[in-house]
């Protein structure tokens, strides 16, 4: 009898707590108001705010596929902040996922002992836009997100160091995106290993210094691995928070109509 009480009031406690903590996390938001220069690896990248990117994303009427293409990588790269990920504490820009966010984020971070989730990269785009944080790798699986919305073959490249998108439209033409970066390389990948000062260049006309040419003249010789889109990128990551966002507002709400009816039961004897 007693572990039936126990039973019924950890069930009507926590989900009552988890419930409460999912309201609260509605007036939060995710992005944090503090992209002081002192923490931006780049001086005046400060993201442009979420509903303006959020906007700018909607594909013009008049838009072909590789203009489409083109215009977003610049506005995905507008989009995110680069703050060095390692540096300060996972909670300053909730890297370490609220707990009013997702509970589930929250502990896996916390408990898990497993780095993808104590410094968290969001699958969904949109979440990874809100946040307002993010390299290579998110600005990549945003892209590839948003290429799939209008039907653009894509893949996920990763270089030893770099990850960008290699999109491939209608009329054959290949480019590789670099929306971290905002870099648009009108490159097939087969001319990668033979045009890599040209397409060092590129990151040097736009406004990145000499290292950054150095940098990718080298990364761009090297090999690399192709991948199917997010799902592959990060394929139980991918999964989780699909199964985290999804059950968080259930599971509370079970707990407490099962504590419920347990002690209306109780109380019928």
């Amino acid at each position: 009898m007693q572990i039936k009480v126990a039973i019924r009031h950890m069930l009507l406690v926590t989900g009552s707590l988890l419930l409460i903590i999912n309201i609260y996390g509605l007036s939060r938001d995710i992005r944090v108001s503090d992209f002081h220069d002192d923490y931006l690896i780049f001086p005046n990248d400060q993201p442009t705010d979420f509903n303006s990117t959020f906007i700018d994303l909607i594909r013009h009427s008049d838009e072909g596929d590789i203009e489409y293409a083109t215009r977003i990588t610049h506005v995905v790269a507008k989009g995110l902040a680069h703050v060095d990920w390692l540096v300060y504490p996972s909670e300053k820009f909730n890297q370490l996922i609220p707990i009013w966010e997702n509970y589930f984020l929250y502990f896996m971070g916390k408990f898990s002992g497993i780095p993808e989730y104590q410094r968290y990269h969001f699958a969904n785009y949109r979440r990874s836009l809100e946040r307002g944080i993010g390299i290579c790798g998110d600005a990549s699986m945003i892209m590839s997100q948003l290429l799939n919305e209008q039907n653009i073959s894509n893949k996920i490249l990763t270089f030893p160091g770099h990850v960008v998108v290699a999109a491939t439209f209608e009329d054959g033409k290949q480019y590789i995106l670099d929306a971290d970066f905002g870099v648009v390389i009108p490159y097939p990948l087969n001319e990668f290993a033979t045009s890599s000062p040209e397409i060092a260049k590129l990151y040097s006309e736009a406004g990145y210094h000499m290292g950054h040419f150095l940098l990718f003249q080298k990364i761009y010789k090297e090999n690399y691995k192709q991948w199917d889109g997010v799902q592959h990128f990060i394929t139980n990551k991918y999964y989780f928070e699909k199964f985290a966002y999804w059950l968080k507002w259930p599971l509370p709400i079970f707990m407490i109509l099962i504590g419920v009816l347990m002690w209306r039961k109780n109380r019928t004897k």
